[in-house]
């Protein structure tokens, strides 16, 4: 198994209004000696922001706002903005996040040149209901009935004043175009999907998803196959690009007796094709263990949502009990090998 050294909590919440009652879920990219994380902050009654502070090292904070660097604009996410990602694709940052309205759960994005003034572009993913979505899904075959069961549960638990979408979250770009196309990964309970030619974020219309769920099936890149994941799985991590293919960090769930339990996982994609899945981890890559990840606002969490590679280790950034945020390492030479030993067999 895969040696990871849990080096402890990095960020935790403060007495600022804006993140009293947890920070969580960080977006992480590495420019020159700084690391720049952009962290979900949450205040009372689960209201997100996004905040900001910069690490000299892997565990050392440097510099951090006492105000949250991006704030609810707009009524899609007026309850608040969750879980950021980012990449840097030609010059340009991309902050991917999930914007919640109190009701609906939806992918969304802002850009930046210098990662102090950002614009949004706002949500990127489909606007649908399920009957919308499964509709054109179940065009050609029918659709797994975890999809139905999800929907389900998220209209019983939801303002019914309010149009009940399809929620889409964990939207995550890879770090790079292929072949000239945006990539970008994105989750509709039970499976990770992925998105591949767009050449332009403006051709992400109503009728580019009608097409693009009549044919879900060929997209989906990651289903849930081990123990550890059996539940539920999701995208974590923005890819690695690495010479055996993407390495991909993402989230794995089960449930037990003391309720859903949240892992990192790993798996690679070819770097040419990311719909093909090459390897997979059938153990978790690392689990709720310490007290920092069993006790929290949610208990029983391994979250991760950005890396940055050092030489040949991985620094994994993730929120710990949906409470605090805790870094972990792994050496990469030794993840990819322990991945080749698992390779997909065709």
């Amino acid at each position: 198994m895969v040696k990871v050294n849990k080096l402890g909590i990095v960020l935790r919440s403060t007495n600022n209004i804006f993140e009293n009652e947890g920070v969580l879920n960080p977006a992480v990219i590495k420019i020159g000696d700084l690391i720049h994380m952009f962290y979900r902050a949450v205040a009372k009654d689960n209201y997100s922001t996004i905040g900001y502070c910069n690490l000299s090292s892997p565990t050392e904070v440097q510099n951090r706002n006492d105000q949250p660097l991006l704030v609810p604009q707009a009524e899609y996410e007026f309850q608040g903005l969750e879980d950021p990602r980012i990449v840097a694709i030609e010059g340009i940052y991309y902050l991917s996040y999930t914007a919640y309205d109190g009701t609906n759960a939806l992918g969304a994005l802002a850009t930046s040149t210098d990662l102090v003034h950002w614009e949004k572009k706002g949500i990127i993913v489909p606007q649908l209901t399920y009957e919308e979505f499964s509709h054109f899904a179940e065009y050609e075959r029918s659709i797994n009935e975890k999809y139905a069961r999800f929907n389900d549960y998220q209209k019983s638990h939801t303002n019914q004043d309010q149009k009940v979408l399809l929620w889409d979250k964990n939207l995550i770009f890879f770090p790079r175009k292929i072949n000239n196309q945006f990539c970008f990964l994105h989750r509709i309970k039970p499976d990770v999907q992925i998105v591949v030619a767009v050449e332009k974020l403006t051709d992400l219309t109503i009728e580019f998803w009608q097409r693009y769920f009549k044919h879900v099936d060929e997209c989906i890149v990651l289903a849930p196959k081990y123990d550890h994941e059996v539940s539920y799985i999701g995208g974590g991590c923005p890819p690695i690009e690495t010479n055996e293919g993407w390495l991909i960090i993402y989230h794995g769930v089960h449930d037990s007796v003391k309720g859903y339990i949240y892992s990192a996982c790993a798996a690679l994609l070819d770097l040419e094709n990311p719909k093909k899945e090459i390897a997979r981890l059938p153990y978790p890559l690392f689990f709720p263990e310490k007290e920092w990840e069993l006790k929290g606002e949610v208990n029983n969490v391994c979250f991760p949502t950005g890396a940055i590679v050092e030489s040949d280790t991985v620094f994994i950034y993730y929120g710990a009990a949906d409470q605090r945020i805790a870094v972990a390492s792994v050496s990469l030479s030794e993840l990819l090998a322990e991945l080749i030993l698992n390779k997909i067999k065709i």
